[in-house]
């Protein structure tokens, strides 16, 4: 009996030392970016991102909680413009500033996750035109500390996120080419 507890412990001790092997070779950086090409002028799309009040019409998180509880405080829209969020396990809780909105050309965010699991990034959202289309680009990056790692073992986080962004761009797009 207890030569099958030994098995068990060492057992578990080399799988868990597998995952932390796999880990400590992911990215010490985490980065997801999508783009999209909207026929529409940047200064529609802007608008839209640069007003967190506006997120509401097109973010792929705001649907995914109907009792959303969100905050808005310091500027109406661009620079200094905060948005905070508490909600169930999809959306969890956290915290958006705009640290740099030169219109209409790009918006970048700080971005705080506090729960389900901590995590610090930025978020840019860049427009490029090009003729009567504007490209689109959304980009989170930030660092990824040991948990990070360990979860990007089981998940592709990349996908995870990626799809979530997609869907973002393509919901601006159907906004603001009608």
């Amino acid at each position: 009996m207890s030569e099958i507890i030994i098995a068990i412990a060492v057992i578990l001790a080399l799988a868990i030392a597998a995952v932390l092997i796999l880990a400590s070779r992911k990215p010490d950086t985490l980065r997801v970016q999508r783009t999209a090409a909207i026929h529409a002028p940047p200064e529609k799309i802007f608008a839209l991102i640069g007003d967190f009040r506006a997120w509401r019409a097109w973010s792929p998180y705001e649907d995914r909680d109907p009792d959303l509880q969100r905050s808005y405080s310091g500027a109406d829209s661009g620079r200094g413009a905060v948005y905070e969020w508490n909600g169930n396990r999809q959306v969890g809780s956290g915290r958006m500033e705009i640290l740099d909105a030169p219109a209409p050309s790009k918006v970048v965010i700080k971005l705080d996750f506090l729960k389900p699991f901590e995590a610090h990034n930025t978020a840019e959202f860049t427009f490029v035109p090009q003729g009567d289309t504007t490209n689109v680009t959304w980009l989170m990056h930030g660092p990824a500390p040991l948990m990070s790692k360990v979860m990007q073992v089981f998940m592709n986080m990349d996908n995870m996120i990626g799809k979530d962004f997609a869907t973002g761009l393509a919901n601006l797009k159907r906004i603001t080419e009608k």
